[in-house]
């Protein structure tokens, strides 16, 4: 397994946030969290990141224990948070940079990033020159320059609008599919969830347990979720919404009846 949770939890004195979560993650699977606000899905990304530490149970990556922050892992957030005063290229390249890699070579290789997320052109651009939804690419850019085994993903696009979204969010599948990244993905968004994932996991309220897990890998990647409509409900109905479905049937079928009783 790439990445493993065992028996983790987390509390911050007298509040608990996770209660024993136990999770094997494939290389190369992407895992979507989706749950009530403040239910723990981010301290879960933090602790996978080295960020935070755990209270209980550890965290593995390839059977070694998750101690600290490291550059197989990149936690990517909502926020772009680029460097307002470097280019667009030189904030990618950044990521390589730190690790100690050459300028120049840095340099060549985010063009390359950029033009992977169809920013070429704008290498030279600084970020408040290009849209949000740009900037966001350059930030999945430099998420991706440096070819983390783990992804972790915190709301990446919950900022942007849908239509945006839905672009980056095919822009994030060819990346993963070409480079193969272990992912994390932390979203409120069920369709980006059903979507994007191989699996989702749907957590309760605080502190987080997981309901109930659904497995997606056999779905084709499509916007139109029509195949996956029974699940959506579920997911939604798991978090509390009432999608109307019982009331809908109840009501067709009186209609049904009634029409069937007058000629």
């Amino acid at each position: 397994m790439m990445l493993s949770f065992r028996n983790v939890s987390k509390r911050f004195g007298d509040l608990r946030v996770i209660d024993d979560f136990s999770r094997e993650i494939d290389r190369g699977e992407l895992i979507a969290l989706v749950g009530p606000s403040g239910c723990g899905k981010s301290t879960l990304l933090h602790i996978a990141a080295g960020l935070e530490r755990q209270s209980g149970g550890e965290v593995l990556l390839e059977g070694k224990p998750v101690a600290g922050p490291g550059p197989e892992r990149t936690l990517m957030f909502q926020e772009n948070a680029l460097y307002p005063w470097l280019t667009l290229s030189a904030n990618v390249a950044m990521a390589l940079e730190l690790q100690g890699r050459d300028r120049r070579a840095a340099r060549d290789q985010a063009y390359g990033w950029l033009e992977k997320v169809q920013l070429k052109g704008f290498e030279e651009y600084y970020p408040h020159q290009v849209s949000g939804g740009m900037r966001q690419r350059a930030a999945l850019a430099r998420a991706f320059i440096a070819q983390p085994k783990v992804l972790l993903l915190d709301e990446p696009f919950g900022a942007l609008d849908a239509l945006t979204r839905m672009t980056l969010q095919d822009a994030l599948l060819d990346l993963i599919q070409e480079t193969r990244p272990t992912v994390l993905l932390v979203t409120h968004d069920v369709d980006e969830a059903l979507f994007l994932a191989d699996r989702v996991l749907v957590f309760s309220k605080r502190p987080a347990v997981v309901l109930k897990e659904f497995q997606l890998d056999r779905y084709v990647k499509t916007h139109d979720l029509a195949e996956m409509a029974p699940i959506r409900r579920e997911i939604l109905e798991l978090l509390g919404i009432d999608t109307g479905y019982h009331k809908l049937s109840g009501a067709a079928a009186h209609t049904d009846q009634t029409e069937g009783v007058n000629p």
